[in-house]
């Protein structure tokens, strides 16, 4: 499969779950606490760029806060139930992704939560690369992605296999059937990002245990960056 027909696979999966109700009723992840509490501490301006922003349910709290958001996702419906959620606010949401933002505009604070690990090695870290390049300097750059210490599920073929133990997998079922997603070693991130990103909250896992019929635990690395330069 090219990587135009996965990003293609991926945008019509997402568009689906989110038709079916995916994270409607979810409350927000517990990592935006700490997004907000490293934005106050380097008393940055107060606006962000929230990269596959979903149906605004971790937007929502950023707002409350005072961050000025503008929301990215590829999936309509996300947008549409976003724009619900959050009416006041439905001008700061939009269909599209990175590439259609303008050519070389930077943001304070960069936000992608569960977003750039969706494709093969190369591709997520294109991903995580292309948001890096929109953190301002002195801005943070605030990741959750999936972690390789992860227990995959459900039925799957691991399809690349790095020396630093990041790994993608195409699932062979469940929402996701035929679609590459990567899961992210530690240092993997760390030589993505490079010097000129300084961690503020260094590298953790999150570790959720999957309700049945789910089996195992899912890990996602959080971490939030500040971009040298200020």
């Amino acid at each position: 499969m090219s990587s135009i027909t996965d990003g293609v696979a991926t945008a019509a999966s997402w568009e689906a779950e989110y038709a079916n109700g995916r994270y409607l009723e979810e409350a927000p992840v517990s990592f935006v606490r700490y997004i907000l509490d490293a934005a106050a501490d380097a008393h940055l301006p107060g606006e962000a760029l929230y990269v596959g922003c979903g149906n605004g349910r971790n937007v929502e709290p950023l707002a409350d806060a005072g961050l000025d958001v503008l929301g990215l996702d590829l999936a309509p419906t996300a947008i549409a139930q976003a724009r619900r959620r959050l009416p006041e606010r439905a001008d700061r949401f939009q269909v599209g992704s990175l590439d259609d933002l303008p050519s070389g505009a930077t943001w304070p604070v960069v936000i992608g939560i569960q977003v750039f690990q969706h494709g093969t090695r190369a591709e997520a870290h294109r991903h995580l690369a292309a948001a890096a390049e929109r953190v301002a300097p002195g801005g943070l750059l605030c990741v959750r992605v999936n972690a390789s210490a992860t227990d995959v599920w459900p039925a799957h073929r691991v399809i690349e296999l790095g020396d630093d133990a990041g790994f993608t997998v195409r699932y062979t079922e469940g929402p996701k059937a035929g679609l590459a997603v990567h899961f992210f070693a530690a240092d993997e991130i760390r030589e993505l990002l490079g010097p000129a990103f300084t961690p503020v909250r260094d590298l953790s896992l999150d570790v959720t245990q999957r309700e049945a019929p789910g089996v195992g635990q899912w890990s996602q690395w959080e971490g939030i960056w500040r971009r040298d330069g200020a």
